[in-house]
């Protein structure tokens, strides 16, 4: 087909969407978005509509946007949506935004009937709800010096045509940290059962701070109740839901929080981290280090006590899920193995075990064999009953790099 034979097609099928009805210019250059570039959908159908006049030796009428029988009059709102978006963010901080719009049944089918009309393809050009979340996003952009984000950004904005509604959304905001756990039975996240738990010292700090509605803590892994964290403290990432802040003085946060525990816990190392570093916490199967104090029920010999850790050294044990969490996990049967293992024999009856196991290892039970579903373990080497009465995790490690990669830290501007 010429260019000029074009061109009069275009300008045949604009001339049969004029007399379809009331149509605004956005509505009658859209179909078309894509035979021409630099120019808004608006001033495009404005051409359209000034050269089917004249092709026609007609009069041009300018449309009254309100009358559209496509959008019904929502191209006509651009400006008035993007200042409803703006005055739904009062308070908030950003810089990145999305706005979206949900489109009623009735202006889909309108959307539909307007190129079958003129038979055109279901999808030619652009849709109405591309059009408006573009136009509607340049001008709060405009307003507000933020940025569109079309990944995860700070806040999404949605323009509900039915309800006649903006709403916003407030993405959430991700700590990452490392925590020491310097006393027992504290719980690591909240549980009925205890009165203390680590987040209980730093969600709500956080949540306040940064003017959100809920904390949620996520670890990398958890060390039992009865047992401290210690050393180097274990990761973990705070994500605080719909914050009206998004960038606070974190190392003054810090220390109100380590302040505010009073030596129970204490966090270091916060930093803000993108979203998917939550998913990366909770995934993180990590090799531990620990410290135990252990009791034997009869008394052993040094010579028993050296033969038994040199047993266990670099040894991969079979352990059955223990008695003590039966309840809450399936039962099957684990491969898990000891990287390094050093003791000394305080007494008879009494000795104290560092221990360097693979993610999931459960110590306790490679001391006290768990009634035969950890094997081989110290009690069985020794031939002696044995329980640990003191639990220390010394360090929470990554497998082949440091856990806090830069890919998932934000600087001070929010920038990866």
């Amino acid at each position: 087909m010429t260019d000029s034979a074009l061109e009069q097609g275009v300008l045949e099928t604009a001339g049969a969407l004029v007399k379809s009805g009331p149509l605004c210019d956005p509505c009658l250059g859209r179909p078309f978005a894509a035979l021409s570039f630099g120019l808004r959908n608006g001033e495009r159908g404005k051409g359209l509509r000034v050269a089917t006049a004249l092709a026609a030796d007609s009069d041009y009428e300018a449309p009254d946007p309100a009358s559209c029988w496509v959008c019904e009059g929502a191209c006509g709102r651009f400006e008035e949506y993007a200042r409803r978006c703006v005055e739904q963010a009062e308070g908030t901080e950003f810089r990145t935004y999305q706005v979206g719009t949900r489109l009623p049944p009735l202006i889909e089918e309108n959307e539909r009937l307007l190129r079958a009309d003129a038979g055109l393809d279901a999808d030619a050009g652009e849709q109405l709800n591309s059009e408006l979340n573009r136009e509607v996003g340049r001008r709060v952009g405009d307003m507000t010096g933020t940025t569109v984000d079309f990944e995860r950004p700070d806040v999404q904005f949605t323009i509900d045509l039915a309800a006649d509604e903006v709403t916003i959304r407030r993405h959430s905001v991700a700590i990452y940290g490392r925590y020491r756990k310097l006393e027992r039975h504290i719980s690591q996240t909240d549980w009925e059962k205890y009165d203390r738990s680590v987040e209980s010292y730093i969600a709500p700090a956080m949540t306040t701070v940064h003017r959100g509605t809920e904390g949620v803590f996520h670890g990398a892994g958890r060390e039992d109740v009865d047992a401290t964290m210690v050393g180097t403290g274990r990761p973990f990432v705070l994500e605080v839901k719909q914050p009206r802040r998004r960038r606070i003085d974190l190392p003054e946060i810090e220390q109100q929080i380590n302040s505010d525990a009073d030596g129970a816990v204490e966090v270091e190392e916060l930093q803000y981290a993108t979203h998917d570093m939550i998913d990366r916490v909770k995934r993180h199967d990590a090799s531990k280090r620990y410290r135990m104090a252990i009791e034997f029920g009869e008394p052993v010999t040094a010579d028993a006590f050296e033969l038994a850790l040199e047993r266990l050294q670099g040894e991969t044990l079979e352990q059955r899920t223990p008695n003590r969490v039966s309840h809450r996990r399936a039962d099957r049967v684990r491969e898990r193995t000891v990287y390094d293992i050093e003791g000394s024999r305080e007494s008879q009856t009494e000795a104290t075990v560092e221990v360097h196991g693979e993610g999931g290892l459960y110590v306790k039970e490679l001391v006290s064999g768990d009634e035969g579903r950890t094997e081989p373990s110290l009690a069985g080497l020794v031939e002696a009953p044995a329980v640990v009465t003191a639990l220390d995790v010394l360090a929470v490690e990554g497998e082949t790099e440091p856990f806090a990669t830069p890919a998932f830290l934000v600087d001070a501007d929010g920038q990866r």
